[in-house]
């Protein structure tokens, strides 16, 4: 499980949010809300390990996640706000690369199968400054294809996502929870899953 208590998070003379807690068990999602500003991205990265928060503490499985490093990395999958690819490198290389520096070797046949799953297979061997935006989006989220990770963390994930994207995204976070996994999302647009996701507003 995934808990929070009491977070605070301060940027420069500016408190974005305190007081946040939650807990997201297997089968369920916390979908993130606010306005721009509201401190969305950041709550994410205190998640994921990337910064830490002012005030409180985010555990997972009972254990604080600075204690845990790797073992904590290998359970998530953070796709961020920005896609995060080097355009020199092909699509394929990006997700073999993305999924290294998360402590997952995979290989070159597992990166094509899950860029063929979100429908990128045709670019994979292209270098990623040739694709277009969807496709860059789809390329940053093929590690959501790969089995392992239990945890998805993914900021403003349909951003560039055409409709047949979106319908992609929500059966695939339908059917991770459906097998146990968590989601935490932050999203502007509507994200039509059919499991049930909590909401929590930042700013309200």
């Amino acid at each position: 499980m995934l808990a929070a208590s009491g977070l605070e998070c301060v940027r420069g003379d500016r408190t974005l949010f305190s007081g946040v807690s939650f807990a997201v068990r297997p089968r369920a999602g916390l979908l993130v809300q606010g306005a721009n500003g509201a401190g969305k991205t950041s709550l994410l990265r205190i998640v994921v390990g990337l910064a830490p928060p002012a005030q409180g503490h985010v555990t997972w499985d009972g254990r604080p996640i600075g204690t845990l490093g790797e073992t904590y990395r290998r359970e998530l999958v953070y796709c961020g706000h920005q896609n995060a690819l080097k355009d020199d490198l092909s699509a394929v290389e990006n997700v073999r690369a993305a999924a290294a520096l998360a402590g997952r070797a995979i290989t070159d046949e597992a990166a094509r199968a899950a860029l063929a799953r979100v429908g990128v297979d045709a670019a994979a061997d292209l270098p990623v400054r040739s694709l277009s935006q969807g496709q860059k989006r789809r390329t940053a989220l093929a590690r959501l294809a790969l089995d392992g990770a239990r945890l998805w963390v993914l900021d403003e994930p349909l951003a560039a996502l055409d409709a047949s994207g979106v319908e992609w995204l929500a059966a695939a976070i339908d059917a991770h929870l459906a097998a146990g996994g968590m989601a935490l999302v932050t999203s502007h647009q509507s994200l039509a899953t059919r499991g049930a996701l909590a909401t929590l507003k930042l700013g309200a």
